[in-house]
């Protein structure tokens, strides 16, 4: 009795499953979570993002809105003196599902500048000597920034 009723649940669980592929070149729409300065983080660290709008293939959700997806710090440079803008960079190159599906995505990078003030900086420190310590501006990508990641591959992905 008890075997008869897992194997109608392992076959109903089965049944609710089915693989769809997402196309490579597909656009993935997602948005920072929190806003990231770069001053406060170091390369390496991780940035979430997350998906705002369902992703779907062949009339089935593949990817919900709201799945989070993690981004790498590639550069991080705080503003300095004499004019330096600050610089920050992230890498985002896939995404993991609630299934354990993996989808890669190429050439996503975010890139945030701060604005160079160096030419103010040299000019008036020629006049007046403390505005060389005037800085550049900071890198701060804010929450709600939007990126569009862009699927490298047929990823073949198990939905219910």
């Amino acid at each position: 009795m008890i075997l008869t009723a897992s194997l109608i649940v392992m076959n109903l669980c089965a049944v609710a499953q089915k693989q769809v592929t997402i196309k490579a070149g597909s656009i993935v729409p997602m948005q920072s979570v929190n806003s990231v300065k770069a001053a406060d983080v170091n390369e390496g660290d991780l940035v979430d993002f997350q998906v705002i709008q369902d992703i779907n293939v062949d009339g089935v959700c593949a990817i919900p809105r709201g799945t989070l997806v993690k981004g790498k710090v590639t550069e991080a440079k705080k503003s300095s003196l004499a004019g330096t803008k600050g610089r920050l960079s992230i890498t985002i190159d896939r995404l993991n599902l609630t299934s354990g599906d993996p989808v890669f995505f190429s050439g996503t990078n975010v890139h945030i500048y701060g604005k160079n003030k160096t030419p103010l900086a040299v000019v008036t420190g020629c006049l007046i000597w403390p505005c060389l310590f005037i800085p550049g501006t900071r890198a701060e990508m804010p929450a709600g920034y939007e990126v569009h990641a862009t699927v490298a591959a047929n990823a073949t992905v198990t939905v219910e």
